[in-house]
């Protein structure tokens, strides 16, 4: 068997409760993104531009749009005969399923996968969040410390230090003090999700982890405390970059909109660390003589006859005469009809939007965002005030 120098895990289970109509019937991880992309595209593009070319993809919750999208991983470089990319449901044994209990036993698992291809470290990733980042540099750091674990760490700002796992380290890098989302956080070093382990003592944890009836097997709260408390060697990885955990209809309504500007905050167009996708081969986007494109980025497949301002718009999308969209993301395959108005919205994919209604009011901002679930249908003439959800679609 060939010796891996470190293989990924990437966690994209999360039922994402707090996207609300977004994730009723597909996982967090498969959430469109920036017109073209799926959340899930971040972490695996990061692994492919990091020479990592063996990544386990944990599903649980709706894992039919995400099973489908990943596929072979040929879009990523991941369709290899020894290694590539393999989603994994929770085991199924003799006597029954048995749900992921934590980030912890979603790994614990798939113990087997990890001894298949025995690596020497193991990449742990959070399959919600958007950023663009070289794991092998972190993987040398790791290496360099001799470190049992090594934790990508990102400086928040203190009044959101409360919702991440909180860290100090020293000079060195060592890490003294980890905290998970605590009342009073010590400082600002938020955990980004993101770890890198010796295989042995990942292996070693997590069994001493599921043995003990006491954890809730999670990294943040269980894991990562007992190793600082049994003093192994564990250090920060600190990351500089932008990084945006996308858990929210705010925050991902601000990721996107940081992709618009003539210098956004969220470049996609580097050719050195390209982000990639499965896409569907359309025809080039159409803008009509009736219609205006205003500080908004589109992809493949539109047609647009009224005006987009500050909006992001997926592939496929048609936009009608006299229709107006404003600090908006519009999904894939999504039909707005004519003199619709959309101020502040998130319509999901394939909803169909008949004439004359109304999507957000004046009182919109990104903290009162309306939102349209995956195939629903908005009659003509219906106002969807701010902040109100709209999930007629049911099922795919």
């Amino acid at each position: 068997m060939k010796k891996k120098k470190c293989i990924a895990m990437l966690l994209a289970g999360g039922q994402g409760t707090r996207l609300f109509a977004l994730t009723n019937s597909v996982a967090k991880p498969a959430v469109s993104f920036g017109a073209k992309y799926r959340i899930i595209d971040f972490p695996l593009s990061n692994c492919t531009n990091s020479g990592i070319d063996t990544v386990g993809v944990l599903t649980q919750y709706q894992p039919l749009v995400l099973n489908e999208y990943v596929g072979n991983g040929e879009p990523w470089d991941l369709d290899r005969s020894y290694g590539g990319v393999h989603t994994l449901p929770p085991y199924q044994a003799k006597k029954g399923g048995e749900w992921y209990k934590g980030t912890a036993n979603a790994i614990y698992q798939n113990l087997h996968f990890l001894n298949e291809y025995d690596s020497e470290h193991v990449l742990i990733l959070s399959g919600d969040h958007i950023y663009k980042m070289d794991y092998s540099k972190m993987l040398a750091e790791h290496i360099a410390h001799n470190a049992d674990c090594t934790i990508a760490v990102i400086d928040v700002p203190a009044e959101e230090a409360s919702r991440f796992g909180i860290m100090d380290y020293a000079p060195d890098k060592s890490v003294t003090s980890f905290e998970e989302k605590p009342k009073i956080p010590k400082s600002n070093h938020a955990s980004m999700g993101i770890y890198i382990f010796k295989k042995d003592v990942l292996v070693r944890e997590l069994v001493a982890d599921e043995a003990d009836k006491s954890s809730v097997n999670d990294f943040g709260k269980n894991i990562i405390p007992k190793m600082l408390a049994a003093k192994a060697r564990m250090y920060a990885y600190q990351f500089d970059g932008y990084w945006k955990d996308v858990g929210t209809v705010t925050s991902l309504w601000e990721a996107n909109m940081d992709l618009l500007g003539d210098k956004p905050a969220f470049d996609l167009d580097d050719p050195s660390f390209k982000i990639y996708s499965r896409n569907q081969p359309l025809p080039p986007s159409y803008i009509g003589e009736t219609g205006k494109f205003i500080n908004s980025i589109m992809t493949t497949g539109c047609e647009i006859h009224g005006t987009v301002i500050n909006s992001v718009i997926g592939e496929g999308v048609t936009v009608g005469k006299g229709a107006v969209i404003e600090n908006s993301i519009v999904m894939q395959g999504t039909v707005v009809g004519k003199n619709v108005k959309i101020k502040y919205g998130m319509i999901d994919e394939h909803v169909t939007i008949e004439d004359k209604a109304q999507i957000g009011d004046d009182k919109s901002d990104k903290t009162r965002i309306a939102l349209v679930g995956r195939n629903s249908v908005i009659k003509r003439g219906t106002v969807v005030p701010s902040g109100d959800i709209v999930d007629n679609g049911g099922q795919e």
